[in-house]
């Protein structure tokens, strides 16, 4: 099965994979799952059970999306962040009132190219967003301390983030080599300008310490419309996708990262001790592994 196939995943599957009560009663939940819509629809409907985008962007802020853009790749290998989930959230946030919605990332190939064949720079221009280097440390100009970190102390992150009224991560959730699992939390190695630091000094406790800074996202969307699920995070062909159609929303870092392994195993299993970052996370007080103590809604489209 290529890029192109859509696996049909049972959404009773999805709840069991994600371990999980469904919450009876309206309340806004701790946690979104919506499968089954283009990355739009799913989106809103994610949006509309966590009460709308005004729960996160207020009238007047400057907001930063953070996508994954690694990768010189095209929508369909999955590489990367898909483009039309952030040109909608871009519109989403201008929508709210925000007065500049501005999207980067720290890219491991040519960030020109990654950002063109991506299609996110086109989606965020579109939307009436604007893009900027990740790959320029004129970008990276303050040392910020971590004092929470285990190893990572200080990091320079993105200037455009520190000047943010708040942001939004927004990871594609793929395989990768190193990590084991990119989602949320590694996503957020894009923030910063050293990531040789995290490769040459435990790479798992990195990741989780870089997710101590003090301005945390105020929502995780990821985006599993498709899924790279081996050879991450390129990917060598479109062997290596499978087209899942699913949606997962949360304020929790760590919850997030936690159901999207578990629904990430439903396609390939990994072992979650080899993702350490996630309990890693925890342990430094970001989050719950534990689905079972909060809400999560699942809406099927």
């Amino acid at each position: 099965m290529g890029a192109g196939t859509v696996v049909s995943l049972k959404f009773d599957g999805l709840q069991a994979a994600l371990n999980t009560n469904t919450i009876a009663v309206e309340e806004t939940p701790d946690m979104v799952a919506v499968m089954g819509g283009e990355p739009e629809v799913m989106l809103d409907k994610a949006l509309e059970a966590l009460g709308g985008i005004g729960n996160f962007v207020k009238k007047g802020q400057k907001i930063v999306i953070k996508p994954n853009i690694g990768w010189d790749r095209t929508p369909e290998l999955a590489g990367n962040t898909n483009p039309e989930l952030i040109g909608a959230l871009v519109r989403k946030c201008l929508d709210a009132g925000a007065s500049k919605v501005t999207v980067f990332d720290h890219t491991c190939d040519d960030w020109k190219r990654c950002y063109a064949s991506s299609g996110i720079e086109a989606a965020v221009k579109a939307a009436g967003g604007v893009t900027v280097p990740g790959n320029d440390e004129n970008y990276y100009s303050k040392e910020i301390p971590l004092p929470n970190a285990k190893i990572l102390k200080s990091v320079k992150i993105h200037n455009s983030l520190i000047e943010a009224d708040a942001w939004i991560n927004v990871p594609v959730l793929k395989n990768h080599g190193g990590a084991k699992l990119s989602c949320a939390m590694k996503n957020c190695m894009g923030i910063v300008w050293d990531r040789r630091y995290f490769h040459q000094n435990d790479l798992q406790q990195c990741i989780a310490d870089v997710c101590t800074w003090e301005k945390k996202p105020v929502l995780n969307i990821v985006d599993s419309y498709r899924m790279m699920f081996q050879n991450g995070p390129q990917g060598k062909s479109a062997a290596d996708v499978r087209t899942v159609k699913t949606l997962l929303a949360s304020k929790d870092i760590i919850a997030t990262d936690t159901a999207a392994l578990q629904f990430f195993n439903q396609v390939k299993k990994l072992d979650p001790d080899a993702v350490g970052h996630i309990k890693l996370g925890q342990s430094l007080k970001l989050g719950t592994t534990n689905l079972d103590t909060i809400t999560i809604k699942r809406i099927k489209i």
